[in-house]
């Protein structure tokens, strides 16, 4: 016999179709907050509203005086609303789910949690006058939410039974540094990023640091992140890895190559700001390509509901077995 619980979760504990729908929902807003955000950066207009948590000290809004600098920088915050309102019902229907899911719920509520968070950071960036550290911190924090948000993705797609390894050790561990390595490349981008043109508004301070010689250091990295790749992909293949791990590791090596040839181009043209817009979102899809390699080399078995679990609103029992 088999039944359906409340949310349409499978007997396994595999989440509802909602579930599912609204993590990939979060996933995609927090990326589409980066690519705004770099937009606000780009077009110069970071300081378009000059004051947190109004845009002027009278009001909450820009005025039509205060030009398309302003409309740009408004915009972008009115996106956190977006984001909140996703990341709440994605958290509400996590909490909601039966059987429960503690997982689901602590990942959703680590996302409702780090977007006021995001934007307090956010807020220290207008009123330090768009200081290049500050929005380096305010950017790694949407990357560690993008993460967040891929894991969600990835466990809203799973049961709720305990988990094991379907690779050999070796490129277990490979994908672990293959992650970290991606990580650190995405951090020296961001420091790139804050001793180049782009710093948000006209008059807002660099680094101070080379950029010739970070964008080299840099770019080694990338070298060395590329390489470990290949080593993974040819790792897994070797070790007879099921399909899994080794689909998600080819797609981690063909976004880490696109994001490679869009760095080096926009470099050799002087950083345009449509390119680097790019360079933006392919470093989120990086974040969700390497996090996804390390997901890829476990998978979780259905789990066995409660009779605690199997009940509903009404206060019936359903059939799981």
């Amino acid at each position: 016999m088999g039944g359906a619980v409340r949310q349409g979760t499978a007997a396994d504990g595999t989440p509802s179709r909602w579930m599912r729908r609204l993590a990939v929902a979060s996933l995609v807003a927090n990326v589409a907050i980066v690519v705004t955000g770099g937009l606000v950066r780009l077009t110069s207009s970071g300081l378009g509203c000059p004051e947190w948590p109004r845009c002027t000290e009278a009001s909450y809004r820009p005025t039509a005086e205060m030009g398309v600098h302003s409309a740009i920088e408004f915009g972008n915050r009115l996106m956190t609303f977006v984001l909140a309102a996703v990341a709440v019902a994605t958290l509400v229907v996590a909490w909601r789910q039966r059987p429960r899911r503690r997982d689901l719920r602590r990942l959703a509520g680590a996302i409702v949690l780090g977007i006021p968070l995001q934007a307090v950071l956010g807020g220290i960036t207008v009123l330090t006058r768009l200081n290049p550290w500050v929005v380096l911190l305010h950017f790694i924090a949407s990357m560690v939410m993008v993460a967040l948000a891929t894991i969600l993705v990835r466990r809203s797609g799973e049961p709720d039974g305990p988990s094991r390894t379907v690779t050999q050790p070796l490129p277990r561990r490979l994908a672990l540094g293959v992650l970290a390595t991606a990580s650190v490349v995405v951090y020296l981008g961001t420091v790139t990023t804050g001793s180049g043109p782009h710093a948000g508004d006209l008059d807002a301070v660099r680094t101070g640091l080379d950029p010739a010689l970070v964008a080299q250091l840099h770019a080694d990295l990338v070298f060395l992140l590329v390489g470990l790749s290949v080593g993974l992909v040819v790792v897994l293949a070797a070790t007879g890895a099921p399909a899994g791990p080794r689909r998600a590791a080819m797609v981690l090596l063909a976004v880490e190559l696109g994001q490679g040839a869009v760095g080096y181009t926009q470099y050799f043209l002087k950083l345009p700001a449509l390119l680097v817009a790019v360079h933006m979102l392919g470093a989120s899809l990086v974040v969700i390509s390497a996090v996804g390699v390390v997901l890829a080399t476990r998978e979780r078995a259905g789990g066995t509901p409660t009779a605690e679990s199997t009940k509903v609103d009404s206060g019936q029992v359903v059939n799981v077995d």
